[in-house]
């Protein structure tokens, strides 16, 4: 398992943006696309939730919090900023929303128990992954973007489109209703009908899992991962000796003798 940082420290998260929403039908907009329940959303919390196409394919995650008469997105960046903009613009319709994007916006995660400031929110992924602010942290220690990301590794994690491929993969086999981003007990949403479908009838054959290589080499981002010669699965993100890969589940077995361990993180042993 990952060592532990025992010191607080904070770093900047890569890549993040962000979209405003407001209107009277903000809530209720949301409500009938994405897959968490929208109303369990509350001041300070954050609540974690994706974006599906019609077939339950992984559009985009994001981090949804809640103000007095508004709802702020905490996306990917850049070019996928825009694209979640565009989509949500699609889904509007008639309704009483305003919507509007920053491509660009400062988010830190703050790996800290003691001391926690009023603006950072709890990570609601996992209770390792510490918190959240959109303002930088004062008397911490800032790290690599690494050390955060080998920690989010460790735990089997997966960070937006780096690890969930768009219009290909599915939630139950990247842990998203283990990290509670899937509510099954709310109303119709997008994607609803398969993603419901895998988690009551256990229909996932593949996984993605945390691993620690023996020599720190991985197979490159988006590479096969063979086992003597062998395809079971993809490599996803990495950081030092800490990987992420979606790997078929009969295969798990075969890693050891190729010098991958699988880590028994909380998230796989439930």
């Amino acid at each position: 398992m990952l060592e532990k940082t025992t010191d607080p420290y904070y770093v900047r998260l890569k890549n993040r943006g962000l979209i405003h929403i407001e209107g009277a039908d903000r809530k209720n907009f949301l409500q009938g696309i994405i897959t968490n329940d929208i109303n369990t959303a509350a001041q300070g919390q954050i609540l974690y939730s994706c974006l599906l196409t019609p077939q339950g394919k992984f559009l985009h995650d994001f981090f949804i919090h809640e103000g007095e008469d508004f709802l702020l997105l905490d996306c990917e960046g850049g070019e996928r900023a825009q694209d979640l903009y565009k989509k949500l613009s699609i889904y509007k319709l008639r309704s009483d929303v305003q919507l509007s994007v920053e491509t660009e916006h400062p988010v830190y995660a703050l790996m800290s128990a003691q001391n926690v400031p009023a603006n950072a929110l709890a990570d609601p992924r996992h209770p390792q992954m510490g918190y959240r602010s959109f303002e930088k942290p004062e008397g911490v220690e800032e790290q690599k973007f690494e050390t955060w990301d080998a920690q989010r590794i460790a735990l089997c994690v997966p960070d937006g489109s780096r690890d969930m491929i768009p219009d290909k993969a599915l939630l139950l086999e990247s842990h998203i209703d283990k990290l509670h981003g899937v509510a099954f007990d709310k109303g119709c949403y997008m994607g609803q009908e398969i993603t419901a479908r895998m988690h009551y009838r256990g229909l996932a054959k593949k996984h993605i899992y945390a691993l620690k290589a023996a020599n720190d080499v991985f197979p490159a981002q988006g590479a096969d991962f063979t086992v003597n010669g062998s395809y079971i699965g993809t490599m996803l993100s990495q950081a030092g000796s800490y990987g992420l890969a979606l790997l078929k589940d009969s295969a798990i077995e075969t890693l050891p003798e190729a010098g991958f361990e699988v880590l028994q993180t909380p998230l796989l042993n439930d």
